[in-house]
Formats: structure tokens, C-alpha cells, sequence
């Protein structure tokens, strides 16, 4: 740690800039001041501590909103003089109930493969739900409820097994994307997020 006190270049009063980014997403979620201490008690606790210029105080991210961030990497910058966290993001960061504090947004090139096809999907899914189109295999689903959801989850998986069975690549991968298929369908039914399968999918990995 001593050589990293060294290399990290605060400010005259004492603080440093740090970025938020969230693990998953890679979306930069805020920009904080940190000083010596905040930056202790942050590689301490695994949870942001930031130093707020207003209130003249240290302040833990989540200390009244219950949105914490548990931080897994934190890096200094070529020239020492910024700090980035890579976070997982309980709730919102943004105090204005946004994801993220960078959402007024000047210009942005829309491309679709920036995302992950799981999300597209999910979010597909999700504006069947909240916008129903006749005729819709998705909307038929939600329409029969979570008991015919179940069923479709449950006969996909038999599929890809008996797909497994048979030594066929091509049944399995057909299969297993029904079955991706209906399972995000059924996270959409119980309102369970992406985020948080990505999340639970994380502490596995470790």
C-alpha cells in the first residue's frame, strides 16, 4: 500500500476524482471525490466511501438509500491523479432514481450490438409485455399466466436432455435457446431482472 500512497496524486485540498463504473454494464455510473480516507475505508469495508465537498464529511454510498456498491476492482490512472471502481450497483446510483448520473444525454450513436443479446432479448420481451401486439407467441404466454410459462420452461429443458441424449450439437444449441427463451420470458413474469441473475451468476464465479 505504501507505494500506492505514493503513486495517487491528491489534489491541494486533499481529494481525488473517482469514476464508478458498473461491472456488468461497463456503464460509468458516477464521478465522486475521494480523499485518503474515504479511499481506506473503501478498500476496508469492499463498499464505496467518498468524501462530500458540501457537507464538509465522509459519506458510504448507500448509507440512506440502501444502494451500496460492492466494490471489486479499483485502479489508479496513468498519471495517478484519477481513481476508477468497478462496482456491482445495488438499485440506482443517480439520487434522482436514475441507473446512472450520466443520463442527460448531448449526442449517442445508436448500435444495436453494443448490447448483449440476452438483454435485447429481455427488453424485446419486456415491451411485449407492456405493449401488447396481436397475435404474439409472448403475448400468448403472458396472457396464459406463469402456470403455462412453467410448462414451456419445463418441456424446452426436457429438450435440450433428450437433445444431450442423442449426441446432437445442433439439437442442443436449438434447444437451449428455446429454452433461453422461455426462461426470460418467466424472469419478465416475476419481474426479476437480468441484473440480477448477472449478479448471482458473479458470487458463483467466484
Amino acid at each position: 500500500m505504501d507505494k500506492i500512497w505514493k503513486e495517487i496524486k491528491f489534489n491541494k485540498d486533499g481529494l481525488v476524482p473517482t469514476i464508478i463504473q458498473d461491472i456488468y454494464s461497463k456503464d460509468v455510473l458516477m464521478l465522486a471525490y475521494m480523499n485518503r480516507e474515504s479511499l481506506e475505508k473503501t478498500i476496508e469495508t469492499k463498499t464505496t466511501w467518498f468524501y462530500s465537498r458540501s457537507r464538509k464529511r465522509l459519506w458510504n454510498k448507500g448509507e440512506t438509500s440502501g444502494h451500496y456498491q460492492k466494490v471489486l476492482e479499483l485502479f489508479y490512472d496513468c498519471d495517478g491523479d484519477t481513481l476508477l471502481i468497478k462496482v456491482i450497483q445495488e438499485g440506482n446510483a443517480c439520487h434522482t432514481g436514475e441507473r446512472s448520473c450520466f443520463f442527460n444525454k448531448i449526442y449517442k450513436e445508436e448500435h444495436q450490438e453494443d448490447k448483449d443479446v440476452l438483454e435485447l432479448l429481455y427488453q424485446r420481451i419486456q415491451n411485449r409485455k407492456l405493449n401488447p401486439q396481436e397475435g404474439s407467441y409472448t403475448n400468448y404466454l403472458f396472457d396464459k399466466g406463469k402456470d403455462k410459462i412453467l410448462k414451456k420452461v419445463g418441456e424446452e429443458t426436457s429438450e435440450v436432455i433428450i437433445g444431450a441424449k442423442n449426441n446432437s450439437q445442433d439439437e442442443v444449441i436449438y434447444e437451449t435457446a428455446d429454452l433461453t427463451y422461455h426462461i426470460l420470458v418467466l424472469l419478465n413474469e416475476m419481474g426479476i431482472s437480468i441484473e440480477s441473475i448477472k449478479n448471482e451468476l458473479y458470487k458463483r464465479y467466484k
